[in-house]
């Protein structure tokens, strides 16, 4: 799946637009660590938001908990609607 989408994340009063496809997304997915989740965060943040947009972003992200916020925002809206059930294996019958 290499859907590249668009998408509107209001932060504040302020509006930026986001271009992502599922590279930026295992990217982000890849460099997330135990020790470093506000990086991949920021990083993701600004590599896919509109470059005229860039420096009005910039400030907000230095909020550590407003980057992880807008990155799981953005997250949530790039991911499929596709409801996924985990299946429990019938007993087996034992003869």
């Amino acid at each position: 799946m290499s859907e590249r989408r668009e998408i509107t994340l209001q932060l504040g009063d302020q509006d930026f637009t986001f271009t992502l496809d599922a590279k930026d997304v295992t990217k982000y997915f890849n460099s997330v660590t135990p020790n470093n989740k506000v990086a991949p965060s920021h990083n993701l943040l600004t590599t896919t938001v509109q470059q005229t947009q860039l420096a009005a972003l910039r400030p907000l992200l230095g909020n550590p908990v407003l980057t992880m916020q807008a990155a799981g925002a953005l997250l949530e809206e790039y991911a499929p609607d596709v409801e996924v059930t985990v299946k429990k294996p019938s007993p087996a019958l034992n003869d």
